[in-house]
């Protein structure tokens, strides 16, 4: 049976196709691969940079927009970034790969409580959402309580993040992953964490029922591009590959050795993340230790924790104390005094900062 051919063009209207066919083939560098009728042209098709265009004089309406992306804006059209062509088309020439932008931080206390019944938003791949940080800082980070109620086969496609920092913490249940340069797929479980470096392709496979992962990125808006040539596992294991200055971890937490924590009272298990991002970001799960609470205070510019278990009540200087339990999540600003106290025996605490390592102050 032969193989069905098809071609998609973008159609757009020109008022002046005989100036347009030298502007789309000399400044836009792109080729007229069809012209109709001859006596009296209408029609132009071009195709270039990974499109097909069809100028059509007979189109009626607003001119279109088309955006070029270069790796050299300004040497694709003389420099320019905003043209028009004579029929009308507004063509816009910017980067192939934007430099990411981190937001200056908005520091604010935050706390988002569980019980206040924020909403579940559905997103990529059938995923359920909870904002744990409202107003996102100023846009410097997003942290995400993810659900996916009914287990299984995950509908995900390979893709990457154009991220500073991404955590994920397996909250409840377990979730199949694969990453690459990592070999084969592993599981991932309550407890344990994975951060995805910048630009590392990845896969959701499989889910069990009532997965809950926490997931933190750098900045809050960043964009999530779908790889559709790589096929993971992509071969043999490179673990000691760096993305952009971090290299991937997957922290077990079987593996891992607990000492006091950078608080009085509280002792913590390091995830190795501030030493294998170069200091961009650290992550502490942290449980009850020996010894009184104190005040403190922090210099980090964004700190992060949500409530795993237990229940433990968070003291700010000048506030009322908020009584948190499983699900609820804070963010400190720096310098600002607080204290955890009457913490329950089982509480259990994932702390996230930025960068990885920072001073605390006690008293």
């Amino acid at each position: 049976m032969p193989m069905t051919k098809i071609q998609a063009e973008l159609c757009l209207p020109t008022t002046d196709l005989r100036a347009d066919i030298a502007f789309f083939n000399k400044v836009l560098g792109m080729r007229m691969d069809m012209i109709y009728p001859a006596d009296d042209p209408e029609v132009a098709v071009f195709s270039g940079h990974g499109i097909a265009v069809r100028l059509n004089a007979a189109l009626t309406g607003a001119g279109g927009h088309l955006l070029i992306r270069s790796d050299d804006p300004a040497g694709f059209a003389d420099g320019a970034l905003r043209l028009a062509t004579p029929g009308g088309t507004q063509v816009e020439i910017t980067e192939l790969n934007p430099p990411l932008v981190m937001p200056q931080t908005a520091h604010s206390f935050v706390v988002r409580r569980l019980a206040d019944q924020a909403p579940w938003v559905i997103g990529r791949a059938g995923m359920h959402y909870r904002d744990l940080i409202p107003d996102r800082l100023g846009g410097s980070i997003i942290a995400s309580h993810i659900r996916i109620p009914d287990g299984g086969p995950v509908p995900d496609m390979v893709h990457y993040h154009t991220v500073g920092f991404q955590l994920i913490f397996c909250y409840r249940g377990w979730v199949d992953l694969v990453y690459e340069d990592q070999g084969e797929p592993f599981r991932l479980h309550a407890g344990n964490c994975v951060i995805q470096p910048p630009q590392i392709r990845h896969r959701v496979l499989y889910a069990s029922d009532n997965i809950e992962v926490i997931e933190i990125g750098v900045p809050a808006e960043h964009v999530t591009t779908i790889d559709h040539e790589m096929a993971l596992p992509n071969g043999p294991a490179n673990p000691e590959r760096v993305f952009e200055g971090q290299r991937f971890v997957h922290h077990e937490a079987q593996n891992a050795t607990w000492a006091p924590f950078r608080i009085p009272g509280f002792q913590s298990r390091d995830t190795s993340i501030a030493e294998n991002t170069g200091n961009v970001a650290g992550v502490h799960v942290v449980r009850l230790g020996a010894g009184d609470t104190d005040w403190t205070r922090h210099d980090s510019d964004i700190l992060f924790t949500f409530v795993m278990e237990g229940a433990v009540t968070l003291e700010g200087e000048g506030r009322d104390p908020y009584v948190l339990s499983a699900g609820d999540a804070f963010v400190t600003p720096p310098g600002m005094r607080t204290r955890l106290t009457q913490s329950t025996q089982d509480v259990e605490l994932l702390e996230v900062s930025l960068p990885g390592v920072f001073r605390t102050q006690i008293g």
